[in-house]
């Protein structure tokens, strides 16, 4: 049985919901009864998630790329138009793929500096963007990973930017406490999810080893060895978005079954 956080009612929108993670989250947060307002750029992926959510939430479905101001606009409007309010936003879009700083192809600069801005301003444009709708007692949950704690090697942009984002939770914490929101972000391990399944493929390939051999490796270097599943982690957004959480602001939580200790 499935805790009950006392969501029931609250309007949620999370970003990025259209797979991976952020469908986990999205149906999750349906599962409380919240009202949910699921984002993503890609509009037919969204439009095929939605059927993963709880029929008796509901739901309100926004194609949206963060980093376009004409769509932020109307993504505020359709915001104020599902209720007027927002109780939680969750930061969940962002991309991930390989930067090796020995790229010297014609675009690896504008690849870098692309990750670097979709993964960090468009966190803070959506919150910039959405701060009228957020009252008091509402919440702001990022998305970072472990590689915002440590390093691995080819993927700097990913990396920086989930450190950005992590240096972002803080100082929005201490710039919206007087405003009663609270900030945190997630740093989550090795989940199954496309974007990660595509990371270990290419990590293999660098090293020239198999995937299997990889992973094993990674797997290894965890206390509690496992590749989560983007379900196992959804409870810690729905305890950071809950009232139980109400002394937790500008922290990085780590989910990664112990192969970060932070």
């Amino acid at each position: 049985m499935n805790p009950n956080y006392a969501l029931a009612g609250k309007a949620v929108m999370v970003t990025g919901a259209a797979r991976g993670i952020g469908r986990a989250i999205a149906r999750a947060f349906t599962g409380q009864g919240c009202r949910l307002l699921a984002v993503d750029r890609d509009a037919a992926a969204l439009q095929s998630a939605q059927s993963d959510f709880s029929a008796a939430a509901e739901v309100a479905t926004i194609a949206c790329d963060l980093g376009n101001d004409g769509e932020l606009c109307k993504l505020r409007a359709a915001t104020r138009a599902f209720g007027g309010q927002l109780d939680v936003l969750v930061n969940n879009a962002g991309a991930e793929y390989p930067t090796p700083i020995d790229d010297a192809s014609a675009t690896a600069h504008s690849d870098w500096s692309r990750l670097l801005d979709n993964n960090v301003g468009g966190m803070a444009r959506a919150v910039r963007t959405l701060l009228p709708l957020l009252g008091s007692g509402s919440s702001i949950i990022n998305q970072a990973s472990i590689w915002g704690l440590t390093g691995v090697a080819g993927f700097s942009a990913y990396v920086a930017s989930k450190h950005a984002v992590i240096g972002l939770t803080r100082s929005l914490a201490w710039e919206l406490a007087p405003r009663g929101i609270r900030v945190n972000a997630v740093c989550p391990g090795w989940i199954r999810t496309e974007s990660a399944m595509r990371s270990l493929t290419a990590m293999a390939a660098k090293q020239g080893r198999s995937e299997a051999d990889v992973l094993e490796e990674i797997l290894a270097a965890q206390a509690m060895p496992a590749l989560l599943e983007p379900a196992d982690i959804a409870g810690v957004y729905l305890f950071l978005a809950s009232c139980d959480a109400r002394p937790i602001t500008g922290q990085a939580i780590v989910v990664s079954n112990g192969e970060v200790m932070h």
